[in-house]
């Protein structure tokens, strides 16, 4: 006989786990604070809300780490996945989406879904025994209370660090005398990013005025705190070396303006919404105050009129350290009954934070049914993910992290005729190990702990 669910937590990895669970034929409560409790990043009270870029990043399957954990997201029946692909705008390789049309299709599936029953509602500490088995999806954003409760348990502090957002203008209020539509090497259709051309001299103030712009200031408790390096404040780039953003996010290289001579710097900017109204500034995570994100980048070719959706700013996560407080299959060491799924659990993205709520889903689906389900194999995207969180990173140096190679055990250095495989042809080697390893463990778990 199967039990109820619980899973705390409405965003993408909590979304993800209630699907994973109700597609298994296990009655779930998903439980979310919002709107009657908001945070410092939300903006609305709907389901998988994407709070900073709307790009679930590469969906290149066959050259990049992401772009193959989608792959095996969607053949695993992935609702985060399935509606981002509905809901897609264009972004070149990547996959972008209008975030408001994929948060609205999120909660109208689980809403129809028969087993779903959604609550408006903190869950202030940890869930009651009672409950018996749950899943804390309470992601970057996690409540005082919440947090409180899980450093009880574990005995071990959580650890915080800032994620910063990027501003969003209109289009409309783009100059395209100087702007440019362009995907960078021409991927995708082309013409996907907005391109705006900074000279020499141009990029140069830009990067003294964003160093020498009034920033927020931490609290004394925030002082210490790190940024997660995957996604650091311009300014910040901007600090560690005046040359540091013409070889980041605002390299030339694969751009081409129709007119004038070759910019030594571009700002791109990628669409936002399914109307193409709204596009956002890449790479462009500030901590400047919203004064300054007006005037600072109202100084960037093409944006000196640019009309400001959203400006820019910062809000805390927190994370447990994974490899210490999880087990095999996300439970906590110290109370078993409790699973964490997202980036509590010290994965870094949209995408990662799903995966691993399927998993967790996943997971505790198995487990009502008397049944073990094993692990993804470490050779696949999921199961690399998966390591890293429960057991593959340092403890000792733990930080969130992206899905990235560097997770995967490495293959040969060479290939069956003593060549040495490297660059492209080393990644593609990745994936195909991958997506072999892969199907056996598919069959095997879809064939396994679900009813027939």
């Amino acid at each position: 006989m199967t039990r109820t669910v619980h899973v705390i937590g409405g965003g993408l990895a909590g979304s993800e786990a209630a699907w994973q669970l109700a597609s298994a034929g296990i009655p779930v409560v998903l439980h979310e604070m919002r709107p009657a409790r908001p945070t410092a990043a939300h903006q609305t009270g709907g389901l998988a809300e994407l709070v900073c870029s709307n790009s679930l990043r590469s969906d290149d399957a066959d050259y990049n780490a992401v772009g193959l954990l989608h792959e095996e997201m969607r053949r695993t029946g992935s609702l985060i996945l399935a509606m981002a692909d509905a809901h897609k705008v264009p972004a070149g390789g990547a996959l972008a989406v209008d975030r408001d049309g994929f948060s609205a299709a999120v909660q109208a599936a689980l809403d129809g879904h028969p087993l779903v029953t959604i609550h408006r509602e903190e869950i202030a500490g940890l869930p009651p025994a009672e409950w018996g088995s749950a899943i804390i999806a309470t992601g970057p954003l996690t409540s005082p209370a919440m947090a409180e409760g899980l450093r009880a348990v574990t005995g071990e502090a959580s650890l915080a660090f800032f994620d910063a957002i990027a501003p969003i203008v209109t289009r409309e209020s783009i100059d395209f005398s100087k702007a440019w539509f362009q995907s960078r090497y021409d991927k995708g259709t082309g013409s996907d990013y907005i391109n705006c051309p900074l000279s020499r001299d141009q990029y140069y103030a830009f990067v003294d005025a964003l160093i020498a712009g009034d920033k927020v200031e931490f609290r004394d408790w925030e002082k210490n705190t790190p940024y997660f390096d995957g996604c650091l404040p311009i300014e910040v780039m901007a600090e560690r070396g005046r040359d540091t953003l013409a070889y980041g996010p605002m390299k030339p290289v694969g751009l081409t303006p129709p007119t004038g001579p070759k910019p030594f710097a571009v700002v791109q900017l990628r669409q936002d919404n399914a109307l193409g109204t709204l596009y956002n500034l890449v790479g462009f995570q500030t901590k400047l105050r919203h004064g300054e994100q007006v005037r600072v980048f109202r100084s960037i070719p093409g944006l000196e009129s640019a009309e400001f959706a959203r400006l820019g700013g910062l809000h805390r996560n927190t994370f447990v350290n994974g490899p210490r407080v999880l087990d095999g299959s996300l439970r906590l060491k110290a109370d078993p009954r409790l699973r964490l799924a997202g980036q509590i659990t010290g994965c870094e993205g949209y995408v990662e934070s799903a995966a691993i709520g399927l998993l967790a889903g996943r997971f505790a689906a198995a487990e009502q049914y008397g049944r073990a389900m094993p692990p993804p194999p470490q050779l696949t995207a999921l199961g690399a993910l998966l390591a890293h969180v429960t057991g593959g990173g340092n403890a000792e140096t733990y930080q969130p992290m992206n899905i990235n190679f560097g997770l995967f055990p490495p293959p040969p250095e060479r290939d069956e005729n003593g060549r040495r495989v490297k660059g492209r042809d080393r990644k593609k080697l990745y994936s195909i190990r991958a997506r072999e390893a892969f199907a056996p463990w598919l069959e095997l778990v879809e064939g396994g702990p679900w009813p027939e």
